[in-house]
């Protein structure tokens, strides 16, 4: 993964890592993540916060640390994964203290790789095109919203009833889907079953 380039939402910061979302709006605040105003790959709209993958990384390990770490000790944390590459995380040590070392990927786990997934497939399979539905995102070469999926999957579906109901889908695109709607919420989005209107 070029984590240079990789950028991500708070929101999918926060589901990616499994952190709350006050974890990595905290993080902002404090000035240890800094966020870039630009459109992500999938929208048109300018000024959405983007973060930098390790990002990732960062509030998956805060949110696993059982220590109380000052901001100082954050703002080293990112700065020492910040030099990693992503495939030294899953095996990478810090010392973030003297006597105070940090099993990355015990405690990270697959994060990275998860986020790295997401990222490919949420680019080349999530489209957003004013010509297909009006601009609401949609699985690549279907009519098919992100929402829709999202909608199916809380009222008890599962992945693989999609699959079923689609059999030229595989299972990446309707995860990405799930995962890009969780975390791009509507905007004043209505009551009953919004989803029945997105399909």
């Amino acid at each position: 993964m070029s984590t240079a380039t990789t950028l991500f939402t708070p929101r999918e910061v926060a589901e990616l890592s499994g952190a709350p979302k006050h974890v990595i709006e905290k993080a902002i605040e404090e000035h240890i993540l800094t966020v870039r105003f630009r459109a992500s790959i999938t929208e048109a709209r300018q000024g959405r916060r983007m973060l930098p993958a390790h990002a990732v990384a960062y509030a998956a390990l805060v949110n696993k640390l059982e220590l109380k770490l000052t901001t100082a000790h954050k703002k080293r944390l990112f700065a020492m994964l910040k030099r990693l590459r992503s495939a030294e995380i899953p095996t990478a040590r810090i010392e973030l203290a003297p006597a105070v070392e940090i099993d990355v990927g015990r405690l990270i786990g697959n994060a990275m790789g998860r986020a790295e997934q997401y990222r490919a497939t949420r680019n080349a399979s999530i489209v957003v095109d004013p010509e297909i539905k009006g601009g609401t995102p949609v699985i690549r070469g279907t009519r098919m919203t992100v929402y829709a999926v999202l909608g199916r999957i809380e009222h008890g579906e599962t992945v693989a009833d999609i699959l079923a109901d689609n059999p030229d889908l595989s299972r990446e695109p309707i995860e990405a889907a799930i995962t890009y709607a969780r975390t791009h919420p509507l905007i004043g989005r209505p009551g009953g079953r919004p989803w029945a209107h997105a399909a």
